[in-house]
């Protein structure tokens, strides 16, 4: 699916619709036109009524003006999780290690959370293997035409190795982003999003983050959202920045993102590969994930099973804010853990969020 903007969504509809009007009013005798298709066969969707069937449809991005619900605690009812949404309640997914041993035995005294160096009141604490919504999100610029066959098979190891009721879609991206698969727990329609390997055109790393982080935003099921962004090199043809593209995750109280930088060989500058290293860095650490950097494909592998530990290790940690939500500004967010007989703990969670005022409250059944 190829990123479309609500401004061009509006003018595609507003199009249509001229064009409808202009059918039904013409007589039997007279010549009828069709909007054009584009170049690649991708049908432009409403956002209203999008296809879940048909690849290279355009990618669906929430209108920014529009609040986006906040996500609260998580309980098991049956076979299925029910998530609570509370606009006021500030979710954080945290990974504690002791050195590199993840810590799995924490109870809610073991944590304090500080907003803006205020202490907060936890309201919510769980340490449970939640089922998660995951955005692949693969570079198929034309440096990554050999690598993408082994990366594929990494995500798809990474998909194997996480909770069977994970649900993911696939982006696939060069100076567009595409959607080749939809939301699916099914592992061979994962495998047939992935194998569209074009590997041409420019990189559009930011545009193609933020445009999934949106979809995870909008429409994923599950309460914990990741987004897992494999690149072999360096923003080149995004309209959108760094700073800009980790703002609007911190808007959306998205998604974790783990990043893979393939950023060995001789086709990058050692500059290059400095800018491209840092940017992954930061969209990983602002947002609570890890930023890797294999030395070769063959670590890849490894890797992709070091973040499905990750993911299903995590604590879900919520409290309300002491600041009102009409109150403005980033808030900055600080979590620690102590525990008897413990070392020295390392908290991983996102840096921050932006308030959301006035979102309505809703109930998501898994």
């Amino acid at each position: 699916m190829r990123l479309c903007t609500n401004a061009v969504l509006a003018a595609l509809i507003a199009c249509a619709a001229l064009t409808l009007a202009a059918q039904q009013k013409s007589t039997p005798g007279s010549t009828q036109t069709t909007a054009a298709q584009p170049a690649s066969g991708a049908q432009t969707v409403p956002r209203q009524a999008p296809s879940l069937t048909e690849d290279r449809d355009p990618v669906r991005s929430p209108d920014p003006e529009l609040p986006v619900n906040g996500a609260g605690p998580v309980h098991k009812q049956g076979d299925g999780y029910v998530l609570h949404t509370d606009v006021e309640e500030v979710v954080l997914n945290a990974t504690v290690l002791e050195g590199t041993r993840l810590v799995q035995d924490l109870k809610k005294e073991n944590f304090e959370v500080l907003e803006d160096g205020v202490k907060q009141a936890i309201i919510s604490f769980q340490h449970t293997d939640l089922p998660v919504s995951i955005a692949l999100v693969v570079d198929n610029s034309g440096s990554m035409y050999k690598k993408r066959p082994s990366v594929n098979k990494s995500a798809l190891d990474l998909i194997a190795a996480s909770n069977p009721q994970d649900e993911a879609f696939v982006v696939n991206f060069s100076d567009e982003a595409f959607i080749d698969q939809e939301f699916t727990s099914d592992a061979s329609k994962l495998r047939e999003g992935l194998s569209h390997i074009e590997s041409r055109g420019g990189t559009a790393l930011y545009d193609a983050v933020v445009a999934s982080a949106d979809k995870l935003v909008a429409d994923a099921k599950r309460p914990k959202q990741v987004l897992i962004l494999i690149t072999d090199g360096e923003d080149n043809a995004s309209t959108l920045n760094l700073e800009q593209t980790i703002r609007r995750v911190q808007e959306l109280s998205g998604p974790v993102i783990y990043t893979i930088g393939l950023l060995f060989g001789d086709e990058m500058s050692r500059s290059e590969v400095k800018h491209a290293r840092r940017a992954l860095e930061m969209l990983s650490t602002e947002t609570g994930g890890l930023a890797f950097f294999p030395k070769s494909m063959e670590q890849v592998d490894e890797i992709a099973a070091e973040v499905a530990r990750d993911i299903r290790n995590q604590y879900t940690i919520g409290y309300h804010s002491t600041k009102p939500t009409t109150e403005p500004g980033f808030r900055h967010v600080q979590m620690t853990a102590e525990g008897k007989g413990q070392g020295k703990l390392v908290v991983r969670t996102r840096t921050g969020y932006f308030p959301v005022a006035h979102a309505a409250k809703k109930t998501a059944k898994q």
